[in-house]
Parts: structure tokens; sequence; C-alpha cells
């Protein structure tokens, strides 16, 4: 995209079944500008917090939080937080069982939320943590990330809540 050069950073040539969003996080110049971008789409979205899923979309969701004077909130993987936590399991993009955590009254009811990760490939990340955010009585504002996949898993995301992603489909 002309328009968004920093995603030229990406790299895609891995050797795994994810791209490489840390050269485009690594360059100040280009992750301010990523921030700039995705500050502006959800700008309309009226959130009192960010949460963000571990571990790269705590990288892109603390910026936000920072750029958009919200706090911020972390779901994190199984075993991470040493306070009583709510838990949500899924299988992620690569056919693993995850459990995410969200401590327990982390969120109070009706706290408008922006749900964050970096890339959405399948969207069962996405999924858990919103369990999790409506189980405690929250309210998804919108989910943001550099790219989600268009493809039959992300479709329910797409249908249920306002989606915002920097990256073309493809």
């Amino acid at each position: 995209m002309s328009d968004r050069p920093y995603l030229t950073l990406i790299d895609h040539e891995t050797s795994g079944k994810r791209c490489d969003v840390t050269p485009l996080f690594g360059d100040f110049a280009a992750f301010t500008a990523l921030v700039e971008d995705l500050a502006a789409l959800v700008q309309p979205l009226a959130f009192d917090l960010v949460v963000a899923i571990d571990a790269l979309g705590f990288i892109l969701g603390t910026a936000l939080a920072l750029y958009t004077h919200s706090g911020f909130v972390p779901v994190r993987k199984s075993g991470k937080l040493p306070v009583a936590v709510d838990v949500a399991e899924c299988v992620d993009y690569s056919g693993q069982r995850k459990r995410l955590e969200l401590w327990r009254d982390g969120l109070k009811p009706g706290t408008r939320v922006l749900l964050v990760d970096e890339w959405i490939e399948t969207g069962a990340q996405v999924q858990a943590a919103i369990q999790l955010i409506e189980g405690q009585g929250g309210i998804i504002a919108g989910i943001a990330s550099l790219h989600i996949d268009d493809n039959q898993q992300t479709e329910p995301l797409r249908a249920s809540y306002l989606c915002v992603q920097v990256a073309p489909d493809g």
C-alpha cells in the first residue's frame, strides 16, 4: 500500500506459518506511523480501555493505549498472572490448544473495550478474549489489528464486531 510504506517491513518469507512483524516494531518511524494510522481508525469507537492478547498484541496494544490516553489490560497465556483469573480455551492458528486468562474483576461491568492483537489468522484467540471480556461485563467497542485474515474462521468476528486493520486483506 503506497500510503502505508511501513507494511513492506513485514517479513512474509518466514519458516513458520506466520509473518514476522517485529521488523516493523523495531523501526521507530514505521512503528510510530503504524500506531498513528491505527489510532485514527479506532478514534470513533469510544472505548475506555485497551485489552490486548499475549504476546505481540501487547506491543501494539500498549502503544495504542498510550497514544489514545487509555488504560491497558492484558489477556495472558495460562499461568502468567499471579492472581485469581477467569479462563477461556481455544485452538489457535497452529492447531495448538491454548488457555487465555484475564485477572478476575479486571473489568468493571459496562467498560467499553478496544480489543487488540497484532495479527488475526483464525480469530480463535480473539474469540477467547471476547469470552473473557464479556464474561466480566465488558463491551467490545471494536477489534483492532495490523491484519485480519479474510476467511471463514474470521467471518463471525467481522459480522459481529467492528474490526479495523491497517494492512489490506490477502
